[in-house]
């Protein structure tokens, strides 16, 4: 049996955060991931609200080290052509202005190194199969290892970051169904040969109006290669013929400006798809457990909000738990339910207002306010904590509004079918 006073369930940004926070106050921390790393996963846009976290977790100089693609803003492309562009120098929130493009794979290895080298066990492709929370809060945890045999780990507390898994809400019913309809995307790596042609900014994520309903983002990675996305409703995807690639081909050839970057330029990897991805949980918390990142709740990829979601609620996670298990009162619902909750509605309203032509009306509308940019922009960065902003502070009722004046005065948004489309 082994003995820990924290066990973290996974190895993700999530939980590397709050093991290394965990493990800095002086605690004995543990990790357990199912899989090897370095594995795949998407989520390669952050924000620059995740460098704080990353900060007081010990483990950014870590990642400056690996020379990953500099993010500076978000530029969004209407399939007219139309341009919408956030600095993130500009923001209203002060904070950080910049942040990285990642390959997944290589920035979750980079945290998970990170632990080690502070002296934190990581057991990759162990398995957790049964869970028992004793009257103490203290647990017993069961963890498979790949060779078949078994081991209990015996921990005063459990941070559950495992992400897509969702190890304590599938394992204690609390999952219940998103709000949120379900969606699909189909994307790869390209060998962006084209860049420097066609592309004069790598360091920022660019996302381009399909249409409606449909998007695009393009991520520049600093060794070459660029995520490449499209995100729709199932249906959409249902009706082009072939298989994954030949859907991902004939969607690049029908967008101009994509045709002219990635027509010609191979895949690193043949084309995959992700479906129905948005999560949610009854309690972020429970008698001697919490969770964090991905395994709370995940809205949708287009603001690139699950790593933020993820690194700021393990930084907060990881506070609490350091106070309870040094003897100090914990109001979970208060001090960080409400407070996880809060990022996401923001973040909700954004996608929601995303997907019903809300936002595609603010950000291509012409003569915009200045000082409504800087706090859209603070949003889009990931500081959707600060009730200075009022995009933060009252988002649904803000965001309507705006959308509504600008319907009002400037019409509605026209699509132009995407064949039709030009070049910015």
């Amino acid at each position: 049996m082994k003995k820990t006073d924290v066990l973290v369930i996974g190895a993700g940004p999530s939980g590397t955060i709050a093991a290394a926070m965990i493990k800095n106050a002086g605690l004995e921390t543990m990790i357990v991931e199912k899989l090897k790393f370095p594995r795949f996963v998407i989520g390669e846009s952050l924000l620059p609200r995740c460098m704080e976290s990353l900060e007081e977790a010990g483990l950014l100089d870590a990642v400056k080290a690996k020379g990953f693609q500099e993010k500076f803003g978000a530029k969004f492309v209407m399939n007219n052509g139309d341009i919408c562009d956030f600095n993130f120098s500009e923001n209203f929130t002060e904070g950080y202005t910049w942040t990285w493009q990642v390959p997944r794979a290589e920035f979750d290895k980079t945290l998970a190194d990170a632990c080690e080298a502070k002296g934190i066990p990581i057991h990759y492709e162990t398995e957790v199969i049964d869970i028992q929370i004793r009257d103490d809060e203290s647990s017993l945890t069961t963890v498979r290892y790949l060779d078949g045999s078994e081991e209990q780990i015996d921990a005063k507390f459990i941070v559950d970051g495992s992400g897509y898994g969702r190890v304590i809400p599938r394992m204690f019913n609390l999952e219940k169904p998103s709000s949120l309809p379900a969606r699909q995307t189909v994307f790869s790596h390209f060998v962006d040969k084209n860049r420097d042609q066609v592309a004069q900014e790598p360091n920022r994520i660019t996302i381009y109006v399909y249409n409606e309903t449909t998007w695009v983002w393009c991520i520049p990675f600093s060794n070459g290669i660029t995520s490449l996305g499209f995100v729709g409703y199932p249906s959409f995807f249902e009706e082009i013929e072939g298989d994954l690639d030949q859907k991902l081909d004939y969607l690049v050839r029908s967008h101009p400006e994509l045709n002219e970057r990635f027509g010609d330029c191979e895949k690193a990897f043949e084309a995959r798809e992700i479906k129905a991805w948005s999560a949610t949980c009854e309690k972020f918390y429970g008698k001697g457990f919490v969770l964090t990142g991905n395994v709370t709740e995940f809205l949708d990829p287009v603001f690139s909000s699950g790593v933020t979601l993820a690194s700021v609620s393990a930084q907060n996670a990881a506070k609490l738990v350091i106070r309870k298990l040094k003897g100090e009162s914990v109001d979970w619902e208060k001090e960080y339910m409400e407070v996880c909750m809060k990022g996401v509605e923001v973040f909700r309203t954004f996608v929601t207002t995303w997907y019903d032509g809300h936002l595609h009306a603010i950000f291509f509308s012409k003569n915009q306010n200045e000082d409504m940019r800087r706090q859209i922009s603070s949003v889009l960065a990931g500081y959707v904590w600060d009730d200075e902003n009022p995009f933060v502070r009252s988002h649904y009722k803000h965001v309507h509004t705006l959308a509504k004046f600008v319907k009002e005065t400037q019409g509605e948004i026209v699509y132009t079918p995407i064949e039709q489309a030009v070049k910015s």
